[in-house]
């Protein structure tokens, strides 16, 4: 069940994480771009397809276009569009120019697009025309040109030499390689390890932005990470979900497998759940990568129903029938992804232990990992077959993880990391940076946990409120409550997760509404349609719930949030 990778490249890791010797992911993307070179790489899922040599192709276009207009090492670029082949493609083409790539949520507004854009300090912008048409080019008055991502057409430039010089990538190409673009022509850079790499925003917020500053070591720690430990090959495809523009998504679904010469299909935007099996079906996928909510609705919708049967119950409980029954359950759910699977691997929420009750009765080769975007993205994981129910694995040999707790098996403590896949602080926020590090340079996840003997952490609470979305999109409540909170005769709110779907808890101003007559159910509804005009799709509030006091507070006035879950 369990593939050996024979592309696998050696790397010896020792004690001291200093020297920890990995190879460098361009290095590996070269090697596969060299040995797959009429492979398929990146693939739109009943669309655009690329092999390894067009996909390179492409890139040193664009290295052609960058060096004409003068684009230098260290620049900032950013991509705000929708999953797709030519998003990967863009992100590599900047990437092993040694440009700094910023790739920013489709689904943030487009001022906060605009704004991110600018607090970055991009040059060029690659962008969906349907979010371009919302911006103006005083909004990004850095950007030297403005690229659609989906045809790469130029939708904008401030310059007529840039205008030129992209109308001419093609002649250009041509005149540089007279004999045509091969493979021996690949060579990407590999000396730049403490090199920024990317700029890889948190959250669409106006205010303070916090852009997580990741190095080339921090990306190269994940992808040699996940080579040695969830093995792949040209023979695998892998079907990406997960947005583009968040590091678990970017790493796991694309610069990892990509390396190992998989097949990447993308869906584009969240499909629908008829959609999303449809593809995996054909695409037959080595491994799902996924949140905990994803695999709990299909608990509920197709493993629920049946385990509850009074018939099922009753074969359940006999031990030799017992076995049969979950084995052929466990096959026709992994047959539901094509077949393939080998290993479904979640992160960002921890999964709901009545649902991996059930994972472990039936034997699904799932584990639960634990990362964050400032990890590049990964802080612990474990193989399926070693995986301790309830944990998130342990950690990545990359870091030193350590919780900080007089008992660290008993008593729950923060999580804090330090290491090669760690990042260098915040891009011009220098008090988030300050405050991101402990006095001897561990950062602080925020996380509480537990670590047992075996090195098994296990989460015990959040002190940080970020709420994962079903399809991997990272919530920030404070950012929606003070949209709900700007409402008229709204005095404060607490927006939580209530099955998946946002619910905004909201203390009126009762007198007020008194005063103006003024019916409640009617302006609850008005709340929450006037809020949803100014907040991204993925933090929709779904329906209001109207508390009679105000919210409990701390001495510092800070709401107590654990009461109102």
């Amino acid at each position: 069940m369990w593939k050996n990778n024979s592309f696998l490249l050696n790397c010896a890791h020792n004690a001291n994480l200093e020297e920890t010797v990995m190879i460098h992911y361009l290095a590996q993307l070269e090697e596969t771009i060299h040995k797959y070179w009429d492979g398929k790489a990146l693939c739109n899922y009943r669309g655009e397809e690329f092999t390894f040599g067009e996909l390179a192709a492409n890139i040193e276009k664009f290295h052609i276009f960058f060096e004409k207009i003068g684009v230098k090492k260290g620049q900032k670029i950013a991509i705000c569009a929708t999953n797709s082949a030519r998003w990967a493609t863009t992100y590599l083409a900047i990437n092993t120019y040694e440009a700094v790539v910023v790739p920013l949520l489709s689904e943030f507004l487009p001022e906060n697009a605009a704004t991110l854009t600018t607090h970055s300090e991009s040059v060029i912008l690659f962008v969906d025309k349907a979010i371009w048409d919302k911006i103006t080019p005083e909004d990004i008055p850095d950007v030297r040109c403005v690229i659609n991502n989906a045809d790469y057409s130029l939708l904008y430039s401030r310059e007529e030499e840039v205008t030129e010089a992209y109308n001419a990538i093609d002649e250009l190409f041509a005149a540089k390689y007279p004999d045509g673009f091969k493979s021996e022509d690949v060579k990407y850079p590999c000396d730049n390890d403490k090199d920024l790499a990317v700029i890889n925003y948190t959250s669409g917020t106006t205010s303070a932005p916090k852009g997580v500053m990741l190095r080339y070591e921090c990306i190269s720690a994940s992808v040699d990470f996940a080579i040695r430990h969830i093995p792949a090959s040209n023979e695998d495809s892998i079907v990406s979900m997960l947005p583009m523009g968040h590091i678990y998504g970017m790493v796991f679904e694309f610069l990892y497998p990509l390396s190992c010469g998989v097949t990447v299909y993308y869906l584009g935007k969240a499909p629908a759940a008829s959609t999303l099996l449809k593809a995996v079906g054909e695409i037959k996928p080595y491994i799902v990568i996924t949140v905990p909510l994803v695999m709990e609705k299909i608990y509920k919708n197709s493993l629920k129903p049946v385990l509850s049967q009074p018939k099922m119950k009753i074969l359940t409980s006999i031990p030799g029938v017992k076995n049969i029954i979950y084995k052929a359950i466990r096959n026709k759910l992994i047959a539901t992804f094509g077949g393939k699977v080998s290993q479904f691997i979640m992160g960002g929420a921890a999964l709901n232990p009545d649902v991996e009750k059930v994972f472990r009765k039936i034997g699904l080769p799932y584990t639960v990992g634990y990362g964050m975007t400032e990890a590049a993205p990964l802080l612990a994981y474990a193989e399926p077959w070693i995986y301790v129910q309830g944990s998130c694995g342990k950690k990545v040999d990359s870091a030193d993880v350590r919780i900080d707790s007089e008992d660290p098996e008993h008593i729950a403590g923060e999580i804090q990391a330090k290491g090669l896949n760690i990042c260098s602080g915040y891009f011009n926020n220098p008090e988030a940076s300050a405050g991101a590090f402990t006095a001897d340079g561990y950062l602080h996840t925020g996380d509480l946990g537990t670590m047992d003997k075996h090195g098994n952490i296990t989460i015990r609470g959040r002190s940080k409120n970020m709420i994962l979305s079903a399809n991997g999109q990272n919530i920030y409540p404070e950012e929606v409550e003070a949209v709900v909170n700007a409402q008229d005769y709204v005095i404060e709110s607490v927006v939580v997760d209530r099955a998946a779907k946002l619910v905004a808890l909201v203390y009126l101003d009762k007198e007020g509404i008194s005063k103006a007559g003024i019916d409640i159910p009617v302006l609850s509804e008005t709340i929450r349609k006037s809020a949803n005009k100014t907040l991204p799709s993925y933090s929709q509030i779904t329906k209001i719930e109207l508390v009679e006091t105000p919210f409990e507070k701390t001495p510092k006035m800070s709401i107590k949030r654990f009461l109102y879950k």
